[in-house]
């Protein structure tokens, strides 16, 4: 069995976070028509200018939030939320552009509900995956590079028994872990640490969710993840 956990260092700094999860099992995560995504990055993109109220980026809401989660655990120099680097990307007139159908996907509701959205590849787990303060020791090849580049000590990342695999919370992802064209199998989690948008958040998992069988089938669980409730089983 593997399970997601996070672990008690985490929650004494965030008590009030909650992280929405689906496991999807038995997916198709083929590219059968790429423009069907790109449509919906486009509206998602659109939408998303609801969250960009103020020109100055870090005075919105959504991203403001993040930036002084940030600073209670120690982070890279220059790193930020994924929310935020999507809606900086909308800001600047850039388009999103199209990956695999479950990034796709996962982007459009992050875009669509201001909320830190990321995915990996159950298979390439090894033991539990586990959202914890970093020992500074852990491997870890960021998407699209070639050199270790661990964590810091006491940064929040998500890590396995082998190593990292996202940096600085929800910043950097690791190549080892990524989704592909080939994932049969997904743990895909959407993140808030502000509980006036508890609702939002349901709202945002069970459309993930649909979004998810809807175009690549298998079988579709969510769970949410509190201080209540701090870990869940992704496989049996």
């Amino acid at each position: 069995m593997t399970r997601f956990v996070v672990e008690d260092d985490v929650w004494a700094i965030f008590p009030h976070a909650k992280i929405g999860v689906v496991v999807a099992q038995g997916i198709d995560n083929s590219i059968k028509n790429a423009s069907v995504y790109e449509q919906m990055l486009r509206e998602a993109e659109k939408e998303a200018r609801k969250f960009l109220e103020f020109e100055e980026l870090s005075r919105n809401p959504v991203i403001s939030v993040w930036r002084e989660a940030f600073r209670r655990f120690r982070t890279k120099k220059g790193a930020r939320c994924s929310v935020e680097a999507l809606l900086k990307r909308v800001k600047n007139g850039h388009h999103i552009p199209t990956i695999n159908p479950l990034v796709d996907i996962y982007n459009c509701i992050s875009l669509r509900y201001g909320l830190p959205c990321g995915g990996e590849d159950i298979d390439t787990f090894v033991g539990d995956i586990r959202l914890a303060l970093a020992d500074g020791n852990e491997p870890f090849i960021p998407l699209g590079g070639e050199e270790n580049d661990p964590p810091y000590e006491g940064e929040i990342v998500y890590k396995d028994d082998v190593g990292a695999i996202c940096r600085c919370w929800n910043w950097r992802e690791a190549q080892r872990t990524m989704l592909t064209e080939q994932t049969k199998h997904a743990f895909l989690c959407i993140e808030s640490i502000d509980e006036t948008r508890n609702e939002v958040l349901y709202q945002a998992l069970e459309e993930l969710a649909s979004s998810i069988r809807r175009h690549l089938g298998g079988t579709v669980k969510t769970h949410i993840v509190d201080i209540h409730h701090p870990e869940i089983s992704i496989t049996d």
